[in-house]
């Protein structure tokens, strides 16, 4: 695989023939920074945890360097930084028992740049190369300009290759700004139940954002037992754990604004909100 940036690697946390690993993916994450892939991809990860015939992929982005540190990272510069969070997505590869984990290394200044060719280019590759039954990244409304700029990103590569070369199916996921807002029958549920020491294991990983202020362990734990408790009033839980998705498959293979796509879903919204007042209204 030939990827754009010199300091990009691609790992095999299991040693096994690169092309191998990468060809064998079927469920593939492509996430805007280390540790995004691990709490919005849990559910994929988990389904292809031991399975001989699933295999998981992921991509990172951007190179960590303006990653915010205190603690025993306060001092550490954004060179420092780079190389500890490349070994910490490293780790969570290990664990998971990924297939393949791709840091592309990019600035988020150049992933933020729409024209940027590198990174749609290092994107289009991947996917070639993969050639995953499922496809999953950051969604639209997150309020993250590089998990949104990601999307964007994994929009328009998908829509530069022919309809026989994409996934079967794309689903964006919550990091910063749940899905729970998306109406039910719109929302991807994502089951984020199985091998919950292995969830937390992954969250773990990436101590120079725990230790450094920000408990992800703890939040994204949350997050997913909310989803589960809180998706239905008037039935038990089908899940103990779950991450919302939103299916942008219709809009990859359509000429959609993105953001009239999502729009659409946020009037959809408004509208269910409005009219649950206006049937209590005398």
């Amino acid at each position: 695989m030939k990827l754009s940036n010199k300091a990009a690697e691609i790992f095999v946390p299991g040693g096994d023939d690169q092309a191998q690993a990468i060809a064998r993916t079927t469920d593939l994450c492509i996430a805007a920074h280390q540790d995004d892939i691990e709490i919005m991809a849990y559910g994929p990860i988990s389904g292809c945890y031991g399975k001989a015939n699933r295999h998981f992929a992921g991509v990172v982005a951007t190179d960590g360097g303006g990653s915010p540190r205190s603690g025993v990272y306060a001092h550490y510069t954004d060179d420092d930084m780079k190389a500890v969070r490349m070994e910490e997505q490293k780790n969570a590869a290990l664990i998971g028992r990924y297939s393949v984990q791709i840091l592309l290394s990019h600035s988020s200044g150049d992933v933020k740049d729409p024209f940027c060719r590198a990174v749609i280019d290092d994107i289009k590759e991947i996917i070639q190369k993969c050639a995953p039954d499922v496809l999953y990244t950051h969604n639209l409304a997150d309020k993250h300009d590089t998990h949104v700029a990601v999307a964007m990103g994994v929009i328009r590569a998908l829509r530069e290759l022919p309809a026989e070369k994409r996934p079967h199916k794309i689903v964006s996921m919550e990091v910063w700004r749940s899905l729970d807002w998306l109406c039910d029958e719109d929302k991807t549920i994502v089951n984020t139940s199985e091998y919950p020491n292995l969830a937390s294991a992954l969250i773990g990983v990436f101590d120079s954002q725990i230790s450094g202020g920000k408990r992800y362990d703890l939040a994204t734990a949350g997050r997913r037992l909310a989803n589960a408790t809180f998706f239905a009033s008037h039935a038990v839980d089908d899940f103990e754990s779950v991450n919302f998705g939103l299916d942008i498959t219709d809009l990859v293979n359509s000429n959609i604004c993105p953001a009239d796509f999502i729009g659409g879903y946020i009037d959809k919204f408004k509208n269910e909100v409005q009219n649950r007042i206006l049937k209590m209204e005398e």
